[in-house]
């Protein structure tokens, strides 16, 4: 082979390592190491970015996305080879992204109607497609603003009931006898509790949580104890992308379990990064007109909100007492990354690190204004049946219950219940049933202008621009000649 023909070949060669690297369609620029993570490599504005480079990610067959092998289940579970469409709406994989549902007003926000999900339907095989609520339960998009924040509340609850715990059942075996305890965290009552001399508890009187009394705040019905584990769920179910530290070699024996070609597609240190990012997202605050009368009628609307007893499930404000966040939390169960598997903990503030952050009070705490109480209510009756739209149990949950919904971003994150079919503030008010009886019926009690200052003030609950402060006051500069079409 002469020269010339050498040169040429090389050239070819060349081209094709061009066309080559210029086709790849990947989504995903590289992955994280967890052992990268614990050493220190990444900084937490790194690992943010990468964590939001992740969720906005359109995520491709050269990534992974499909799980042609395996059902949308949390826990590894096969399906024959060609029965699963690439697509589905009704079982997943049914979004590109999670900005894709995550995206109003902004990136980690709320989603509208049309990208409802439906659950109870991905474990299936053959596919389910009728999206009827004897088959499916049918969910709209929350905001994931002050995710961290929620789910430090939420730990920190956690470890006072489990604290609660101990003490009756240390208390019950010193004195050989049962003890009985009111179940309580952060000003919220769980119930009661029995602690026997043997050591046993009763848990028949506890209510609004768990068995376990673990505060799950993730989920409309409170049945995701983590970040982490919503995340690896969400990730396989609507997206075809398996995390390895639930879907990987060590738990399944095989690198590519859904059978996809694409082994090893979602790395631990991934989703650390994807976590972190939910994790810091800037929490929601008040958007205050501009008119110092309408702020006065925002101000008597937030007075009536207390008085008609919304606050006794919507709190207003907790204070946390550690307002950092911590990677891999304490709670998580199998198939999801523990604190006992991490050599150091990755860690940032809620109050420094992001902005608008929590509000630091004295003694190094916070103060988070979520407007819930983390706890699972009863919200529908035979007089008010709207929200009993559901006939599937999810977690062993009664189909009634719902956790508090966060009000804390609810003025810009529309539609509302956890449907997603209800457009004002109003019909979810009026369709409150249950639990929430008794102040449905005193907000009905008020005139319709007192309700309006009510509408009013849950409006000014917003999600802000990132880096701004926690209380803004709309500009009044821009005024539209808007007709009245209603004189």
């Amino acid at each position: 082979m002469n020269r010339v023909s050498q040169t040429v070949i090389g050239l070819v060669a060349a081209l094709a390592l061009v066309v080559v690297a210029v086709a790849d369609e990947r989504a995903i620029r590289g992955h994280v190491a967890q052992e990268d993570v614990e050493r220190g490599v990444w900084s937490f504005s790194q690992l943010r970015l990468a964590g939001k480079l992740l969720f906005q990610a359109r995520f491709t067959v050269e990534d992974g996305a499909s799980r042609p092998g395996a059902t949308g289940n949390p826990s590894p579970t096969r399906r024959p080879l060609g029965n699963a469409p690439m697509f589905i709406r009704t079982a997943g994989p049914d979004a590109n992204s999670c900005e894709g549902c995550h995206n109003q007003p902004e990136t980690g926000g709320a989603g509208d109607f049309v990208a409802n999900v439906f659950l109870s339907t991905a474990s299936r095989e053959p596919v389910i497609t009728s999206i009827s609520p004897d088959l499916t339960a049918e969910r709209g998009t929350p905001s994931m603003h002050g995710g961290g924040a929620i789910e430090i509340l939420a730990r920190e609850m956690t470890s006072e009931l489990h604290r609660s715990r101990a003490s009756a059942i240390s208390l019950a075996k010193t004195n050989n006898d049962k003890v009985r305890i009111a179940l309580s965290s952060k000003g919220v009552s769980f119930g009661n509790l029995t602690a026997e001399p043997d050591g046993s508890v009763i848990l028949n009187e506890i209510e609004g949580i768990d068995k376990d009394l673990v505060v799950r705040p993730w989920s409309q019905k409170g049945t995701v104890t983590s970040l982490r584990t919503f995340t690896i769920n969400a990730l396989n179910e609507h997206h075809g992308m398996e995390a390895t530290e639930r879907f990987g070699l060590e738990q399944t024996g095989t690198r590519d379990f859904d059978r996809d070609g694409v082994p090893d597609e979602i790395t631990p240190g991934d989703v650390t990064a994807l976590v972190v990012f939910q994790a810091s997202l800037p929490v929601p605050g008040r958007l205050l007109p501009g008119d110092e009368l309408h702020q006065q009628s925002v101000k008597r609307g937030e007075v009536l909100f207390e008085n008609v007893l919304c606050t006794s499930c919507h709190i207003p404000t907790m204070t946390i007492n550690y307002p950092t966040f911590v990677e891999p939390g304490p709670y998580n169960l199998e198939g999801t990354m523990r604190q006992s598997e991490a050599k150091n903990l990755f860690r940032f503030s809620l109050t420094d690190d992001i902005k608008p952050g929590l509000e630091k009070i004295e003694g190094g705490k916070a103060v988070i204004h979520a407007y819930t109480d983390l706890k699972r209510h009863r919200i529908c009756d035979r007089n008010k049946p709207f929200f009993c739209n559901e006939s599937l149990v999810q977690g062993f949950v009664p189909i009634d219950q719902f956790i508090t919904k966060r009000l804390w971003d609810v003025g810009n994150t529309a539609p509302y219940g956890h449907r997603g079919d209800l457009t004002t503030l109003r019909e979810a008010i009026l369709n409150h049933g249950g639990d929430a009886s008794s102040s449905r019926l005193k907000f009905e009690g008020l005139t319709r202008a007192e309700q309006d200052l009510i509408i009013d003030f849950l409006r000014t609950l917003q999600i802000l621009p990132e880096g701004s402060a926690r209380v803004v006051v709309q500009s009044n500069d821009i005024l539209l000649p808007y007709r009245d079409l209603n004189q």
